[in-house]
């Protein structure tokens, strides 16, 4: 199978396994498919900073953006969530397939500092379909700033 982001990641030089899995409902039962804990499915956030101007935040599968965190990291007052139309205008993928890798723009990245140090799982660009790769690896081909910019998820 060929996509931007395997071509992307091919490009970068990084090993990585393609996981995949049938459709999921929830981040839960993404890390059930691929066999992986909570926190290893990374998920993607398109972020706008202003006109044509976005931003891919990664955070662990069990963490939430801290707007507060990433609004004083960035030194901007504000920042939206585009909608799917608009997030997949960005970087050319879907909600839920979103990736780094393979974008139609190669947006700045910022990643929370709790992915380090671990194997991670990325969407790969189309539903059902994830990578397994090293996160510091990932994080250095994304020329990526890690920094703490995540708060627990909420309880539900």
């Amino acid at each position: 199978m060929s996509s931007p982001a395997l071509t992307a990641l091919d490009d970068a030089g990084l090993p990585y396994r393609v996981i995949r899995h049938g459709p999921v409902r929830s981040l839960a039962e993404a890390a059930a498919a691929r066999g992986v804990a909570v926190p290893d499915v990374v998920k993607t956030i398109v972020v706008r900073r202003g006109e044509d101007d976005h931003l891919f935040v990664l955070t662990p599968g069990d963490r939430v953006v801290s707007w507060p965190k990433l609004r004083h990291l960035l030194g901007v007052s504000r920042m939206s969530m585009p909608d799917a139309a608009a997030a997949k205008a960005a970087t050319g993928y879907e909600r839920g397939t979103i990736t780094p890798f393979g974008a139609t723009t190669a947006w700045p990245v910022v990643a929370d500092e709790r992915l380090r140090g671990r194997e991670i799982t990325l969407g790969a660009g189309e539903h059902g379909v994830a990578v397994a790769v090293d996160a510091d690896a990932a994080l250095a081909a994304l020329d990526a700033t890690v920094a703490d910019v995540t708060d627990p998820e909420p309880a539900r």
